[in-house]
């Protein structure tokens, strides 16, 4: 019990040390049109590397942050994040996590998928039809800069979930 209770502190810790980046200190930054979006990773790769529920949950977490500092309507960004973290599930049984070019391709489609979830439901409702320069202006840096965030990211939270499994086993036979 103990050790998941320090699981589930990491885990609440590294949800709000992205959030706090991706919100607070990124914006700050004048050089950074746009910015990587660390919550996304964060999602995909839980959800990546432990599942679906665990994605499902980081989903629900880093999206109810997201909404609550947007302004927004409640569940516009917990709704998304939620289908992120169990689609990426899906993929833990299929695809070794050590290898980087499945996340890769999961940060671009992921980037893509929501970006175009913020489009036409943020943009195109309202009549601005403008695809091509919110594809240009915003989309694609935004995509290449989480790519390239993902390279170093995706290691660290295999890193960090790995210490955990092993905190796990060990208290599992100090047990038994």
């Amino acid at each position: 019990m103990n050790s998941n209770l320090k699981q589930i502190g990491i885990n609440l810790i590294l949800i709000i040390l992205a959030f706090s980046v991706q919100t607070c200190v990124f914006p700050l930054m004048p050089f950074l049109a746009v910015y990587p979006n660390l919550m996304i990773i964060l999602i995909f790769s839980f959800g990546f590397i432990r599942g679906s529920a665990s994605g499902m949950c980081y989903g629900l977490v880093a999206g109810l942050l997201m909404d609550l500092s947007s302004g927004g309507p409640l569940g516009f960004h917990t709704l998304i994040y939620i289908w992120m973290g169990y689609a990426n599930g899906i993929g833990t049984k299929y695809y070794y996590e050590d290898y980087i070019t499945l996340p890769l391709c999961l940060s671009v489609l992921n980037e893509l998928a929501y970006n175009f979830y913020l489009y036409v439901f943020g943009f195109l409702v309202r009549g601005r039809l403008s695809f091509g320069y919110y594809l240009v202006n915003l989309i694609l840096p935004e995509t290449i800069f989480t790519v390239v965030t993902t390279l170093v990211v995706y290691r660290l939270f295999l890193f960090i979930s790995r210490k955990l499994e092993e905190m796990e086993k060990r208290r599992d036979t100090t047990i038994v």
